[in-house]
């Protein structure tokens, strides 16, 4: 079994975090943290992965590739969503969505790092089930 809860553990400590929630290829909350949010991640998580899926058949349609990464800026905030992409031709399985939000005087970049490679060693984890 994965242990999202660890996995998630160097993300929760980045300056700014707010909270965050791994989704699996369909949509569904694997993991959810809003413990110091007041917002329902969950809910939010799920409008940004149809946002992300909307923005990923577009990069599509220009010839591009499926996206891997969003970032929506805000006056006060970051909202970041990124995809696992999974094992390269394996089934979906192993396709993780990871959603964070994060304080506009946070440590963002290091954030996103972590999101990159929590994602990946997440999707290899689930790829290995």
């Amino acid at each position: 079994m994965v242990d999202f809860d660890q996995s998630m553990k160097r993300l929760r400590s980045v300056s700014g975090y707010l909270g965050s929630a791994v989704l699996n290829f369909a949509g569904e909350t694997l993991y959810l943290d809003e413990e110091n949010t007041g917002v329902d991640i969950a809910y939010s998580a799920s409008i940004f992965n149809d946002a992300f899926r909307s923005i990923s058949e577009a990069s599509l349609d220009v010839g591009f590739s499926e996206a891997s990464f969003v970032e929506t800026k805000t006056q006060d905030g970051h909202v970041f969503l990124i995809n696992s992409a999974g094992e390269a031709g394996g089934d979906n399985f192993s396709k993780l969505n990871i959603f964070a939000i994060f304080r506009d005087d946070g440590n963002i970049a290091l954030g996103k790092m972590i999101m990159e490679r929590t994602s990946q060693a997440l999707s290899k984890a689930m790829a290995e089930l």
